[in-house]
């Protein structure tokens, strides 16, 4: 069987540029030749294959010198093909049918993006005639290799894009029908569970259930009865629901909490065994209540994995947020792409059930001010691009914006006073620094599939703006709101941005981006955590939404209360802070800061509680932009005492490894990109003998009895912070909510940006965006 797809039945749209590496097509593409590969069909997410794939040559042959490309999408995390190792996974070899001498090579940037994972194949000897063949095999078996890896996340048309350069001119073209295989999810490894955060009694809502693979890949691979109990009162709750193979997932809607109070639904199998537990859900009578979003990400129209169509579905209907955005870089989308997925975002937008908002990535490069996110309220606006780099047509070219300052200028000059923009670290970082506009840019990323980049919100607050917290995914994936990193570089789940809005809508959902009321999570199972921060003060304080450094009309409201995003002028009084956190993951410690400076940090444990298990602590980032990973491959040793148990945190990609060597070792592989990762080590004696460690960054020996409540911290740093920590935790932690009230000295001087940083037991973090309080 074999399968090969003509590019124009699948891609059918003229707003898609095919980015193929093509200046001009001189010959006709009937004349190129054909590819065909086999086997063809679905084949699982992350797992082994063998693919032949043969290429005719057209017409023209292949002269001396000319070559044909097979390439694959920048987001594709597949095995690179390998040509010296005949026992080893990802086996390439290459043949011409004529005896031919061809060269070959791998490289991931050997083409135009999206299309750069590139093996290049030249004819260095001889030459092909039409009807020659060369032949690809892909993933051989024959010496006991496993076969090629295929990439760990689904795709309905995974393509081995095939360009020609038949007369060795190294202009290259694609083939017109295109050999291409599906990717699947594979059997469920967990289940995860949904409830919303934040709700009002009596106030109706869905539980939503999913099985994924191992890979984080939502399954429909499920089968059999979970059973359903309320930690809390729920009205309409069944005993159990029924997973059906085929099915991705069950809802079970119309549920509702009549009374103030807290609930959540742990979920069981047959056996009995807790398989998930959900989000706990908190009921208030309060004006604003919560909504979950992932705002940030790309589909195949750009870099990214799958439709723009399937990105909105798949944040809809498989990772269950409430809101979306697509952000495209803006030098990729042509303008009937524009106008086309400004159509699929108000084709998805539907006020109090889901939320799709228009808008791009400015994608300027670091010197010009670095990525930025962009979002319009009507789906009729002018895209301000920062280049047409992939854009043929340059009919539009003379409305681009070089800089990022050149971009906030025409949103003033042309009286764009809706646009609300993030600063985001993608590959290119924003640079705030050179750049930076609060009337529309509101808030920073501090976390998403590229990591974790709290760097960002320090920025800012050296500079002395008053910007939010978001998290997102910027996920390449066609995951959007459920971003696990798979195996490639990408080091971290995508985060998730909690709204405080009255309803669901995108006027409320821009309010709340222009006020600041937000926080974000690093995603996963305990990203949906419900943080309420609230300032309570001793005199009348003057609440500002917007800044009055920047609009002088800006009107205060007079009162004694703010939350987290709020800008504060009290002249004289006090402040209390109360804090609430309430998870599905039992909570390690809430941070206070007030601007750069650590207040506090509250445990809900002490000394006593501590028992005979460690937490190994890995975090950091090399450098800012795209190269950013820090390998923390290492061991550990304790002496004169034995480690009965390990469990890894935040090993999202199951190639990377934590292993129980023996008694008294163990050992890891990791990477962080700014986020952080480690081990919970569990000891035969809570106070015997030598812990000593080792990594590529740090290496270090200390008493364990020396080990407690505060974190040891040895330090690597560089340009920006590397460390290794090591602390203490109780044998098990209940806690999974956590409330108190704390008074915060405020300077005189300048603002006084208070927030907090919460770490769950699972790895997870969240960040409130800053209340901005003043004398």
């Amino acid at each position: 069987m074999s399968a090969s797809v003509p590019v124009t039945d699948r891609q059918d749209r003229p707003w898609e540029a095919m980015n193929s590496g093509v200046i001009r097509d001189p010959i006709d593409p009937s004349l190129l030749g054909h590819a065909e590969i086999t086997p063809a069909g679905a084949f699982e997410a992350g797992s082994y294959a063998s693919f032949t794939l043969v290429y005719t040559a057209g017409t023209f042959g292949i002269d001396d010198s000319g070559s044909l490309r097979v390439c694959f999408r920048f987001a594709s995390d597949q095995g690179n093909p390998q040509f010296d190792d005949p026992s080893a996974a990802n086996y390439c070899t290459v043949e011409a049918s004529n005896g031919a001498v061809l060269q070959v090579r791998w490289d991931p940037k050997g083409n135009v993006r999206p299309w750069d994972r590139t093996l290049w194949i030249k004819v260095v000897k001889g030459f092909l005639q039409v009807g020659d063949t060369i032949t690809i095999r892909f993933g051989v078996t024959d010496h006991g290799g496993p076969g090629m890896r295929l990439q760990t996340f689904c795709e309905d048309t995974f393509e081995f894009r095939v360009l020609v350069d038949p007369i060795a001119t190294f202009n290259f073209q694609t083939l017109p029908v295109q050999p291409m295989i599906s990717i699947v999810p594979g059997p469920a490894a967990k289940y995860a569970a949904v409830m919303p955060t934040l709700r009002r009694p009596g106030e109706t809502f869905a539980l939503k259930i999913k099985g994924e693979d191992k890979w984080g890949n939502p399954t429909d691979r499920c089968s059999g009865k979970l059973f359903l109990m309320a930690e809390g009162s729920i009205d309409g709750l069944p005993e159990s629901v029924e997973m059906t193979e085929g099915v991705f997932g069950v809802t079970v809607p119309g549920l509702s909490v009549s009374a103030p109070g807290q609930a959540a639904v742990v979920v069981t199998d047959e056996a009995g065994i807790i398989v998930a537990r959900t989000n706990p859900l908190i009921v208030e009578d309060r004006k604003l209540v919560h909504f979950w979003g992932d705002m940030h990400g790309q589909s195949e129209e750009t870099i990214g994995t799958n439709s723009a169509f399937g990105y909105f579905a798949f944040a809809r209907d498989k990772a269950w947020v409430d809101a979306c955005g697509h952000q495209g870089n803006d030098f990729q989308i042509t303008d009937a792409f524009w106008a086309e997925l400004n159509r699929i975002t108000a084709e998805f937008d539907k006020p109090d059930e889901f939320v799709a908002l228009p808008g791009y990535e400015w994608s300027g490069n670091t010197a010009l001010g670095g990525d930025r996110n962009v979002f319009y309220p009507t789906d009729d606006r002018l895209i301000r691009r920062s280049s047409h780099a992939l854009i043929e047509d340059q009919t539009t070219a003379e409305t681009d914006c070089f800089t990022a300052r050149e971009l906030f200028q025409a949103f003033a000059d042309n009286d764009e006073t809706d646009v609300v923009c993030y600063a985001h670290c993608g590959g290119r970082y924003a640079d705030i620094g050179y750049a930076h506009d609060g009337r529309f840019e509101k808030s920073v990323e501090v976390h998403s599939s590229w990591g974790s980049f709290e760097w960002l919100l320090h920025d800012a607050i050296k500079f002395g703006y008053r910007v939010g917290v978001v998290c997102n995914s910027d996920g390449h994936k066609g995951r959007p709101g459920a971003s696990y990193p798979g195996a490639g570089k990408f080091g971290a789940i995508g985060g998730l941005t909690c709204f405080n809005v009255p309803e669901l809508n995108r006027d409320t959902l821009l309010d709340c981006m222009r006020k600041r009321r937000h926080y974000g999570t690093t995603g996963g199972d305990g990203g949906r955590m419900a943080i309420t921060v609230e300032a309570r003060f001793t005199h009348d304080v003057s609440l500002y939404h917007d800044d009055p450094k920047l609009f002088s009309d800006s009107k205060p409201v007079t009162t004694r209360t703010a939350m987290m995003g709020d800008i504060v002028h009290l002249p004289e009084g006090e402040m209390e802070l109360e804090v609430s956190v309430d998870s599905n993951s039992p909570i390690l410690k809430v941070d206070i800061f007030n601007g750069l400076d650590l207040v506090e940090t509250i445990r809900p444990y002490g000394e006593d509680d501590l028992g005979a298990r460690l937490r190994l602590h890995w975090e950091g980032a090399e450098y800012r932009g795209r190269f950013r990973e820090v390998i923390w491959d290492g061991s550990a040793k304790v002496s004169d005492n034995g480690v009965t148990a390990t469990t890894p945190i935040n090993f999202f990609n199951p190639d990377k490894t934590l292993d129980h060597a023996g008694p008294t070792d163990i050992s890891w592989k990791a990477l962080t990109t700014g986020n952080f990762g480690g081990a919970d080590v569990y000891l035969e004696d809570a106070q015997a003998g030598t812990l000593s460690v080792k990594t590529p960054l740090v290496s270090f020996e200390v008493p364990i009895s020396e080990i407690g409540l505060d974190e040891q911290v040895f330090d690597a740093s560089g340009d920006l912070p590397r460390f290794f920590k090591v602390s203490r935790l109780p044998a098990v932690n209940p806690h999974r909510s956590l409330r108190f009230t704390r008074s915060v000295a405020l300077t005189s001087d300048g603002d006084n940006p208070v927030y907090i940083r919460v770490e769950l037991e699972d790895g997870t973090r969240a960040w409130t965006s800053p209340i901005y309080l003043y004398r």
